[in-house]
């Protein structure tokens, strides 16, 4: 007998320029699991009732991405660091709805690959933006013990929000005083759509950091952003965004199926060559 066929999905609105699919799909294929991957276009007002008929639709669990990411933290049980965050991406069945975030382990487990080494003397980390990403890369960075984590965003109040929700090590700076952050800092992360594909650029003088510091950038359309082309020419070490896209897809792939998938160069060529022709995927699409 054959197992049957088990099936998640990614839940947003929009949701067709999602790229969950083409990694889920791989994986299965790759490791020989019966299973699907779908996109499921669901509007706000009708979100909850999806979520509570996820199983009934013969769904094992679900992604979650804009903008149903705060949403979903009120209709499962949600696991220290989702609530920490303050949004929930990944849902599953144990003993009832569970949820989490792992865009925190995307962000970090990317930069474990790209740099390794990297947190060995995170005395001061610096953050741009301080919207849902921002947080949960705040929230690894404490994890893994920065001493200082400076957060720069164009809205001021954004930003104190940010800092009152994770207190010390976070400090304020405002967005006018970005390059002078960068002094001594080990650690600069992107987590705007500054540099996106059809956005502003993200004005920045690399020149400020350290010759040790690493540079991430969360944008993956372009893969290679100007920020990651100016960090490269300075010699830097670097992470950038499509890697985290697919290193925060390994733990629901594991909670849905039962096997860790390996984030591969394969899997990697190929959201490459699907992102390469695209327009601009729409701010967290995952």
């Amino acid at each position: 007998m054959t197992a049957p066929a088990r099936a998640a999905c990614v839940i947003g609105w929009p949701i067709a320029h999602s790229r969950s699919p083409l990694i889920h799909n791989y994986w299965l294929k790759t490791y020989g699991i019966a299973g699907e991957y779908r996109r499921e276009a669901v509007p706000p007002e009708e979100f909850a009732a999806f979520v509570q008929s996820l199983a009934a639709r013969g769904y094992v669990g679900a992604n979650v991405t804009v903008p149903h990411k705060e949403a979903a933290l009120k209709l499962a049980a949600a696991d220290e660091r989702a609530r920490a965050v303050g949004a929930a991406n990944t849902l599953w069945f144990d003993n009832g709805l569970k949820a989490t975030n792992t865009d925190v382990e995307g962000f970090l487990d990317n930069l474990d690959a790209c740099a390794p080494g990297w947190d060995r003397d995170l005395r001061k980390a610096v953050v741009l933006g301080a919207g849902g990403a921002a947080r949960a890369v705040v929230y690894g960075l404490r994890e893994r013990g920065a001493a200082a984590i400076v957060v720069a965003n164009r809205t001021a109040p954004r930003a104190q929000a940010l800092r009152e929700a994770f207190g010390a090590p976070v400090e304020i700076v405002p967005w006018a005083a970005r390059n002078e952050a960068l002094a001594g800092a080990a650690l600069l992360v992107n987590t705007t759509t500054l540099g996106m594909e059809r956005q502003p650029a993200l004005d920045l003088d690399l020149g400020r950091l350290p010759g040790h510091a690493v540079v991430a950038d969360l944008v993956y359309v372009p893969v290679e952003t100007a920020l990651l082309r100016a960090a490269k020419a300075r010699g830097l070490r670097h992470a950038d965004g499509l890697g985290m896209l697919l290193y925060q897809a390994v733990r629901g792939f594991t909670l849905w199926f039962g096997v860790k998938p390996a984030v591969t160069i394969e899997l990697r060529a190929l959201l490459e060559a699907d992102i390469a022709p695209s327009a601009a995927t729409p701010p967290g699409i995952t």
